[in-house]
């Protein structure tokens, strides 16, 4: 058994590389070998997003706080809200983030293959995130 303090890992900044606005990540976990799951606790200030991005074994998001926005490829813009979980299948090309008036928290789930969680694509145009 091994017990991870909360706080224990420091908060980061989201990369200007990978996300528009004010984003901070909190690791919660990578679970040691051969598990392959991680996650982070992530929040989005108001019109924040993430880049585009797939997973190659998918991802969970946990909506904890605020109100937020996500979207797959060729799909409409969702508002998503405290309570609910959002899955993206492996593959899917989607991004996520706050609305444009209320920042938004949530929980990334996401497992390992071949030793990468996600790959990045292009930035959300602005016009793209208020659809």
């Amino acid at each position: 058994m091994e017990i991870q303090r909360s706080g224990s890992k420091p908060s980061g900044k989201g990369p200007e590389e990978y996300f528009t606005g004010t984003v901070r990540v909190d690791p919660l976990f990578a679970a040691p070998e051969p598990a392959r799951v991680a996650g982070a606790h992530v929040t989005f200030e108001p019109g924040a997003r993430t880049a585009w991005h797939t997973h190659p074994l998918g991802q969970t998001l946990i909506v904890t706080f605020g109100r937020g926005r996500a979207q797959r490829w060729g799909g409409p813009i969702e508002e998503i809200l405290p309570g609910d979980v959002v899955w993206f299948a492996p593959g899917e090309k989607h991004w996520h983030g706050a609305s444009p008036t209320t920042a938004m928290t949530h929980i990334a789930i996401q497992e390992k293959l071949d030793g990468s969680v996600v790959e990045w694509l292009e930035k959300v145009s602005d016009d793209q995130y208020l659809g």
